[in-house]
């Protein structure tokens, strides 16, 4: 193995771990101790603020997973053209990446609809008309969202395992 391609699955790894960790923090530990706050506009004005950092971070690895997957496919001697004629997508370890592949784009998808649509309309709402019953819709939509996206992070994650080590059942 190159060094080049060591750092660059060393540093797939690692901005798949600073993302999926961050969606961790964010459903599991901010999120509840956020509904203990009293202030309606402070819990708004806060979560913009760690929303707009998390954005920056999770999109920046969001990329770097595409652009270090795309080298290390390249690597692996997977091609543009093997995508089209179907080669890519044979055997165990096709099979696992187009799953993981297809989540993957459900997880821009729906971040992209969290972080630019959802996210910011429930946030200025909530700090404009904090009492507004849409609010409470737009913020159970953004939960929803970020669940379904911690999952899916989950679920690409066991696909990764899959891509290298197999399929159950599968040598």
């Amino acid at each position: 193995m190159t060094t080049l391609y060591l750092l660059s699955v060393w540093l797939h790894i690692l901005a798949a771990v600073v993302w999926l960790g961050g969606i961790f923090f964010l459903v599991l530990v901010l999120v509840p101790v956020m509904r203990k706050e009293p202030d309606e506009r402070r819990k708004a004005l806060f979560l913009y603020a760690v929303g707009e950092q998390f954005r920056r971070i999770s999109w920046t690895a969001l990329s770097l997973i595409f652009v270090s997957g795309i080298f290390n496919l390249a690597y692996r001697g997977f091609g543009l053209s093997d995508v089209w004629n179907g080669r890519l997508w044979q055997g165990p370890f096709g099979r696992a990446f187009a799953v993981k592949f297809t989540l993957f784009i459900l997880v821009i998808i729906l971040s992209a609809l969290h972080d630019f649509v959802i996210g910011p309309k429930s946030t200025r709402l909530w700090e404009e008309r904090p009492d507004d019953p849409r609010v409470l819709r737009l913020r159970r939509q953004a939960g929803w969202i970020g669940r379904i996206t911690m999952v899916l992070a989950l679920l690409i994650v066991l696909m990764a395992v899959m891509m290298v080590r197999g399929w159950p059942g599968f040598r």
